[in-house]
């Protein structure tokens, strides 16, 4: 058997491919940990530059306001509905039998492919 130059100088294989034992090659540990490092200063520097560009909020005033009188969205009255709610319920009674209609034409369609 054929000996490498790596083998003749007495280096590792591992040695002679990363140029080092614990590269990112072998997934080694030293590795690893540098890289971890990194991560914490990165984080760090993130958390850090957030608290830098943060600035002041401005809130509503803590004092009560006057309290509404009736639904705001109508013209003084009570409590009512809004718009239309049986168009509302009937379009989404219609999307929900597309949707089953389009789901068994697909299941049918594609029943075939399974048996095989």
């Amino acid at each position: 058997m054929r000996t490498g130059r790596w083998q003749a100088a007495g280096r590792t294989r591992a040695q002679a491919v990363g140029g080092r034992t614990g590269g990112a090659r072998t997934g080694g540990a030293p590795d690893r940990a540098r890289a971890f490092g990194h991560g914490i200063r990165a984080a760090g520097a993130a958390v850090a530059a957030s608290l830098l560009v943060a600035g002041t909020t401005l809130a509503a005033s803590p004092t009560p306001s006057s309290p509404a009188v009736g639904d705001p969205r109508s013209s003084g009255q009570g409590p009512g509905l809004v718009g239309d709610p049986l168009l509302a319920i009937a379009v989404v009674v219609a999307i929900a039998l597309l949707s089953l209609v389009v789901t068994l034409v697909y299941v049918r369609a594609t029943a075939g492919r399974s048996a095989r």
